[in-house]
């Protein structure tokens, strides 16, 4: 069967990708390559003037004697300080206490199986971007839902879980609440700004307001794209070997589950309200400002105590959990999925560091920013490059912390040398992570969401997937710029204290 150039150029990809190390192996190798580059540099006499300070930077070879006792006397607290590390646990705690239990699973199939059906696209594709919150239970479960649900209504099933995926990995950057990747990618953006300026610190809460605009616009894109393109390209769907499956409702004991671990939420708010209302609320910051409140920079904590309190008493109403082993167990669960996280950390944290004792980093972000401000490029078509930049490298490394490790030391500091904000900067890198992630062969669930394709069209691949996924991706990188752009013109915060400008 002749074979179609997108299939024929992704399969290239696939094969290059493929081929590369282990993302941890990549970041040993990128560490060591920092201290070959280190002494190389350094022999050249390698240096920067600071346009803000006036203080000369220059590169310092690794391979030294003060080098190498660095390196042996701080390899422990390279990893154990850095910054995402701690994040990204306490938050999966209780994030794995709400996913152990069944209830993030419960809450999307309710979104789902409740909508009209008139509106069914645009939920499905709505409960996509939200299950981001929990990070593979819109691939396991909202995915093959869709496609269920899609057939039971006498649509094409390929059409439903396209929707469900375009949300899920497609909408990766945009939700309504707080996920595991906004502490993540926060803390990484921290750690490259503080090359620049060592106490600056980026809240996890750097792009909500973005995010939460580009929810309901992704959510609109992908109904659109689904009805007008997706569902007219691949037509009825016929196939006398494959059964309406029965798409089974709430059971009494999970709506009451649902509705206590919801009476737990209000509660919270309620004590968050009165901590936050009087002008000397105990939970607002110490000179009374809500900006300097201890919940934006404690937002990992409540993460960690709502949706851990939820997932309990969810739980404890379905029978889960009938002990505090059970709820143990359940946390426990939840860690065993970081632990390859926790080997890449300890290679990307060396690689980090590193890149920050040799003086390569700011050597390189100023240079760099130097060169840019010649170009004389302007902000918008600066952000268009670099969204089209970290779309290609998705392409070809899947892990979107593991390309903000890579990038954020020098993006970081580049833009900030040019006059903007680090949490710009990690805005316009999660919208080019995000728009290529659904035709990306390194995107980690590509291959299942082909085995679910192959459930409905036997013959389905890698161009099938792609083919039928490319005009969300292209409708994505579309309408985000163009809300983008409208942020920037308008200098709306990106999120709670985060502005575009330093």
């Amino acid at each position: 069967m002749k074979r179609s150039p997108i299939s024929i150029f992704l399969n290239g990809v696939e094969r290059v990708g493929n081929a590369l190390p282990h993302p941890a192996t990549l970041f040993g190798l990128f560490a060591l390559s920092v201290l070959v580059l280190s002494a190389i540099f350094s022999a050249l006499g390698s240096s920067a003037v600071h346009p803000g300070t006036g203080e000369v930077f220059e590169a310092v070879n690794l391979l030294s004697r003060d080098g190498v006792h660095m390196i042996l006397t701080q390899m422990v607290d390279n990893f154990t300080s850095f910054a995402p590390l701690g994040i990204v646990i306490v938050a999966m705690l209780g994030i794995g206490l709400a996913e152990n239990s069944g209830l993030i699973a419960v809450i999307i199939r309710s979104l789902v199986i409740y909508s009209p059906e008139k509106y069914l696209t645009f939920i499905i594709v709505l409960a996509g971007i939200l299950s981001n919150l929990a990070s593979s239970v819109g691939y396991v479960l909202l995915v093959p839902l869709a496609g269920t649900i899609f057939i039971a209504i006498g649509r094409n099933p390929i059409a439903g879980m396209a929707a469900a995926f375009a949300g899920v990995s497609g909408g990766y950057s945009a939700n309504l609440i707080l996920g595991t990747i906004d502490p993540l990618l926060a803390g990484l953006s921290q750690e490259a700004a503080r090359l620049v300026d060592p106490a600056y610190h980026v809240n996890p809460t750097a792009n909500y307001f973005f995010m939460v605009a580009s929810t309901f616009i992704i959510a609109i894109l992908g109904t659109w794209v689904t009805e007008k393109i997706v569902i007219p390209r691949l037509g009825s769907y016929k196939n006398d070997n494959v059964e309406k499956e029965k798409i089974e409702r709430l059971t009494p004991i999970e709506k009451k589950g649902i509705k206590r671990s919801l009476w737990v939420l209000a509660g919270f708010i309620v004590i968050v309200l009165i901590g936050l209302i009087p002008s000397n609320g105990i939970l607002r910051g110490a000179d009374g400002s809500l900006l300097k409140s201890p919940l934006l920079k404690g937002v990992v904590a409540l993460l960690f105590i709502v949706a851990g309190l939820m997932g309990v008493i969810y739980g404890s109403v379905t029978g889960k959990y009938k002990n505090d082993t059970d709820v143990m167990k359940g946390m426990s669960e939840s860690m065993k999925t970081m632990a390859s996280y926790i080997v890449l950390v300890f290679f990307a944290a060396q690689f980090v560091e590193y890149f920050n004792w040799s003086n390569l980093g700011i050597i390189l972000a100023i240079n760099g920013a130097s060169f840019i401000q010649s170009l004389n490029l302007g902000l918008i078509p600066l952000a268009i490059m670099f969204v089209i930049f970290a779309g290609s490298i998705n392409l070809v490394m899947g892990s979107a912390s593991a390309k903000w490790a890579l990038l954020a030391p020098i993006f970081v500091p580049m833009f900030m040398f040019l006059g903007y904000t680090p949490e710009l900067t990690q805005v316009i890198y999660r919208i080019g992570d995000s728009v290529t992630n659904i035709i990306s062969p390194m995107m980690s669930f590509f291959a299942l969401i082909i085995v679910y394709f192959q459930k409905y069209d036997e013959e389905a691949g890698i161009g099938t997937l792609v083919a039928t996924m490319l005009p969300y991706s292209i409708v994505f990188f579309l309408g985000w710029l163009v809300l983008l752009i409208i942020w920037l013109v308008t200098g709306i915060p990106l999120g709670p204290g985060a502005g575009i400008h330093l």
